[in-house]
């Protein structure tokens, strides 16, 4: 009885167990029953093995803990912080990737530097006591991130011989061949496209001076062949919003503001786009680009520091000129600080810190828009000179156009 007991028990563990007894069954009964025990033996102190050569199937998993109804793993805590563009276009379809590199999407601080001179000017032209116009602060976002995305095209088909010369450009989408010429010409007739679209819905004054800025944005790349100084050359392209903006709030520029702002704007990008340049300073004198970071070379703090007086002597005469107030001053000093510091702890040989000075311009630009609107706010809404306020002197300025 016990026997059968074990028999039954092997051939559940190891179907090869009936073999032993089909092989054996002419053997005299002692002999057969001896040569099954011992087989039960080893069945019972070894694993059975698949024949010679078949595949090995895994365990199945433990119930309730595997198979297409498992439960995902949960979300560790914090993960929710690395979250970023660079982490959303990783997540965009595969065919997808390199267009969206080749916008730069991935990299939203080019976005960010182009984008901040507008909000400044926006801000500064806004009704004395009220917040910046919403709807506009909007539209020259969307026009930021799709006129970024232009230039970064323009300026990878022109380098696209260049940029697989040096390390850190190598990976381009048009460098790399991943994004044909053709491919780029539709991606950035889309983007032009759009821009225009967004332009169209601005005053006739701000259509005109928005599109007399192509010419600049698509020299730009030329310039790093012929000068040393195209970083000013991209200062006059990504400053430009500080003229544009405060057009399309007040229907024209007042140059009184808009010139001192915007050459502001400028000093500010020979700061921050010569300590980028410093990243590829050795590649760009091996292939023949031409940058301020190799014109300044040792001297590129005392240049640095020169360019951030003027910024801040710029940043008061818009200030005087549009009758701001306390909170504006007090951003003014805080922004001085901080390119001060930039200046004063930079490294010109760590890529590495190079590029986080570089990013750190964002939180420079936001602190001005924040002095801007704070500034504005407490202007109040009564007009210094005549008491009619903003609302009222604009009013009385269309109605002498309309005459």
């Amino acid at each position: 009885m016990l026997l059968m007991c074990a028999l039954r028990r092997s051939r559940a563990a190891c179907p090869s167990a009936l073999l032993v007894k089909h092989q054996h069954r002419g053997h005299p009964p002692d002999h057969h029953h001896h040569l099954v025990l011992l087989h039960l033996v080893r069945a019972s102190s070894s694993t059975c093995r698949p024949p010679q050569g078949a595949a090995s199937r895994p365990a199945p998993p433990p119930r309730g803990r595997g198979g297409p109804w498992a439960r995902a793993p949960p979300v560790a805590p914090g993960s929710w912080r690395r979250l970023s563009a660079a982490s959303l276009v990783a997540a965009a379809p595969e065919s997808t990737r390199p267009y969206l590199r080749l916008m730069r999407l991935d990299k939203p601080i080019g976005t960010w530097l182009l984008y901040l001179p507008c909000t400044w000017s926006i801000a500064l032209a806004s009704v004395p006591g009220c917040l910046p116009d919403l709807e506009m602060l909007a539209l020259f976002g969307l026009g930021a991130v799709f006129m970024r995305g232009a230039g970064c095209t323009i300026n990878d088909m022109w380098d696209r011989d260049f940029d697989r010369k040096v390390a850190r450009t190598a990976t381009r989408p048009i460098a790399s061949g991943e994004v044909s010429r053709f491919g780029a010409l539709v991606v950035l007739g889309a983007q032009l496209s759009l821009s225009l679209g967004i332009l169209l819905c601005l005053n006739n004054y701000s259509i005109v001076l928005g599109a007399s800025s192509l010419l600049v944005v698509v020299s730009y790349p030329l310039m790093k062949r012929i000068t040393y100084w195209p970083q000013f050359v991209l200062g006059l392209a990504f400053n430009w919003g500080a003229l544009l903006g405060w057009a399309a709030v007040r229907g024209a520029c007042d140059w009184s503001v808009c010139l001192p702002l915007y050459f502001s704007g400028i000093m500010w990008t020979l700061i921050y786009d010569t300590i980028y340049a410093h990243q590829d300073k050795v590649d760009d004198a091996v292939v023949g680009i031409k940058s301020t970071a190799l014109l300044f070379g040792e001297s590129t703090k005392s240049w640095l520091a020169g360019f951030a007086v003027a910024m801040t002597s710029g940043l008061v005469a818009a200030g005087v000129a549009s009758e701001q107030t306390l909170p504006y001053y007090a951003s003014v000093a805080l922004v001085c600080l901080h390119v001060s510091n930039q200046i004063r702890t930079l490294d010109v040989d760590n890529s590495d810190d190079c590029w986080k000075k570089f990013c750190s311009n964002r939180t420079l630009g936001l602190l001005l828009f924040a002095g801007i609107v704070a500034g504005t706010l407490a202007k109040g809404k009564q007009g210094p000179e005549d008491g009619r306020g903003h609302e009222g002197a604009v009013s009385a300025e269309t109605h002498n156009q309309a005459e």
